[in-house]
């Protein structure tokens, strides 16, 4: 795995090309990496090694009636406890939300979900919410809707540039360690 500038000089899948259009629209510098499917978080460790930065575990999440849908980003040593976390957003019990919501609102499948995959919610149907521990972090690890890519982004320019574009202002939960 090597770790390059910006957008891949070759022609990626739709999703994956908007996501550089993004960024590059922002003018984010970013680093980004190829590699073979990642889809478990042993394997999204060692590209973590390579990045030097924190992956994720990006969860898409459901409430008990169906009505509204969550996309929770924790560090990847954190466990989501539903109960701990439906608490803090006076949620009814959380579940995970289905492969078909997730395609249909974030343009993403198992296993590459991301922030980014946000800006293909254009009818605001998910709620961003955020590990508040990830603001202590310097930079962010994340697909670019697509499990076979990885990206380094300062944390700085998640905050200030991306987010704000995306116009989905997270809710910051507490999510504890084993």
């Amino acid at each position: 795995m090597e770790l390059v500038e910006g957008r891949p000089q070759d022609k990626r899948i739709d999703k994956e090309e908007r996501v550089y259009d993004l960024l590059d629209q922002l003018n984010i510098d970013y680093q980004r990496i190829d590699h073979e499917e990642a889809n478990t978080m042993e394997v999204c460790l060692e590209i973590e090694k390579t990045l030097k930065s924190t992956i994720c575990k990006n969860l898409f999440l459901v409430n008990s009636n169906k009505s509204q849908y969550y996309l929770l980003m924790l560090k990847e040593n954190k466990k989501f406890k539903t109960k701990v976390i439906s608490k803090q957003i006076n949620s009814s019990r959380l579940s995970f939300g289905s492969d078909e919501k997730m395609l249909e609102y974030l343009d993403i499948t198992p296993g590459s979900v991301s922030l980014l995959g946000l800006m293909n919610d254009h009818d605001f149907k998910v709620q961003l919410l955020m590990d508040k521990d990830l603001l202590q972090d310097e930079y962010l690890g994340c697909h670019p809707c697509i499990n076979t890519s990885s990206l380094r982004i300062k944390m700085k320019d998640v905050f200030e540039k991306i987010i704000p574009s995306l116009h989905h202002e997270p809710i910051f939960v507490e999510v504890y360690n084993e």
